[in-house]
């Protein structure tokens, strides 16, 4: 089956605004399973109004067309916090209007006391993320939002890189992803894939970034679920 027979136009847009934002790129990288990574994607660079409102205006129109049912946003600190807000502004622009509450990593000793900030966490709750390496920020989430009396009913990612987790150094034949959602019974709504990575590197006609697509397809072939 060619790759081009489904690509996702809306993640396409993604991909390429990734790229044009340096925030996708492409070359060496070490990732926290110790791989060489033929790319990296680093949502902490989508670091002005534009690039954020733009990045938000993704999730929110993923999220829209995914039909998950939730209540409202929590974002991991420290990247879900600008997440969070961020996709909860976009949403209630498109007139969905969506309550949001983010974790500090310490626990404040003044005023209300407490480790969560924002609207009180009840009901559905969907737990906003960039990626997804290792399931562990996801768990943590989960026992936050059960502690606080909400429902965790999905996480929402900007990229699923769609590659084999590893568990006590060793590769397993199923992704962080797929782990988050058979362990704990959670929808993964993502903006972009990795096969849609490999996608918009088979069609672009930028020869500098086509020039990738073949180191790309090694790791996805090696790495790949």
């Amino acid at each position: 089956m060619s790759t081009h027979e489904h690509t996702d136009p809306l993640a396409q847009e993604f991909v390429e605004f990734s790229v044009k934002a340096g925030v996708l790129r492409f070359g060496e990288f070490k990732t926290k399973a110790g791989r060489m990574s033929p790319y990296f994607f680093n949502a902490g660079l989508f670091d002005d109004g534009a690039k954020l409102g733009r990045l938000a205006e993704f999730y929110a129109r993923r999220l829209l067309a995914s039909g998950l049912q939730f209540d409202m946003l929590f974002g991991p600190a420290y990247k879900g916090i600008t997440l969070a807000a961020a996709v909860s502004m976009e949403l209630a622009r498109l007139g969905h209007n969506r309550p949001f509450a983010y974790n500090r990593k310490e626990a404040k000793d003044h005023g209300e006391g407490g480790t969560l900030v924002g609207a009180p966490v009840r009901g559905r709750v969907l737990i906003i993320d960039d990626v997804i390496s290792a399931g562990t920020s996801v768990r943590e989430s989960i026992t936050m939002i059960e502690a606080a009396g909400g429902q965790p009913v999905g996480v929402a990612l900007a990229l699923d890189r769609q590659e084999k987790a590893t568990e006590n150094g060793a590769d397993v034949p199923w992704s962080a992803v797929q782990d988050v959602t058979s362990r704990f019974k959670l929808n993964v709504v993502s903006v972009a894939t990795l096969k849609d990575l490999l996608d918009y590197l088979d069609t672009t006609s930028d020869s500098t970034l086509a020039a990738h697509a073949e180191s790309v397809s090694r790791y996805r072939a090696r790495y790949g679920i």
